[in-house]
């Protein structure tokens, strides 16, 4: 299975409230959201990574709140429809936003120094390499209205958000959204969830690009529906 027909998939059978036809319609052809990558240099920063990575943020918050201590000793439990929207929508910001360039970068490849000429051949504190074309990304929002709010933007634009999914989104960057400090702790103690997603999104972009077995190599515990008892989220 795809990542596209996964997220497809996880999308239908949990996300079922007015609208979330008319979001995935959008999502699925008449944006690129799943062609785009997920940044331009570091995670996911290929065709497709942005999806890759929403599955991943779910993946990731799923397997926490199916933890017996966070169950029954933090009380945290909220709906399946919940979990999906805030994984698998919180990036819809990065929407149109990349396109493909030329750059050159070093590479060390012993079979492409071997086929270079004399003239190619460089040396610096890694070793001796050459200089190679490559297609990258460029980051070139066409619609700046932030990051996290304007996920909810775009989402609220075809369907409704409860105030703990809307929190949950706009604050998925934690501290690190150039957001007045004390406002991100405050949200993080009114709305659990806004921590958890930005804990399920940290996690799945370094591990999963640190580690050299992707999460999307996990084996999924969780292929569809999930099923948990929402508690203080309408």
């Amino acid at each position: 299975m795809s990542c596209k027909e996964e997220f497809i998939e996880i999308f239908k059978a949990n996300i079922t409230r007015e609208g979330a036809d008319k979001l995935l319609d959008y999502l699925e052809h008449k944006s690129d959201f799943f062609t785009a990558p997920a940044s331009a240099r570091y995670h996911g920063a290929y065709e497709g990574g942005l999806c890759e990575h929403s599955l991943n943020v779910y993946h990731c918050l799923v397997d926490y709140l199916q933890r017996e201590r966070v169950q029954e000793l933090y009380g945290l439990d909220y709906s399946g429809e919940s979990i999906a929207i805030v994984a698998l929508c919180h990036d819809l910001c990065k929407i149109g936003c990349y396109t493909q360039e030329v750059r050159n970068r070093k590479t060390y490849d012993e079979d492409k120094i071997a086929a270079a000429k004399p003239y190619q051949l460089k040396n610096d504190g890694q070793g001796t390499f050459i200089w190679e074309s490559v297609l990258s990304y460029r980051f070139d929002d066409p619609m700046p209205y932030g990051h996290g709010e304007k996920s909810v933007y775009i989402i609220s634009g075809f369907m409704p958000l409860s105030r703990e999914e809307a929190f949950a989104i706009r604050y998925h960057m934690g501290p690190w959204n150039n957001d007045e400090q004390r406002n991100v702790g405050k949200v993080f103690e009114m709305y659990p969830l806004a921590f958890l997603t930005h804990m399920a999104d940290a996690q799945a972009t370094y591990c999963a690009t640190c580690s050299a077995t992707s999460l999307k190599k996990m084996k999924r515990r969780q292929p569809a529906r999930v099923e948990l008892v929402i508690r203080g989220v309408k």
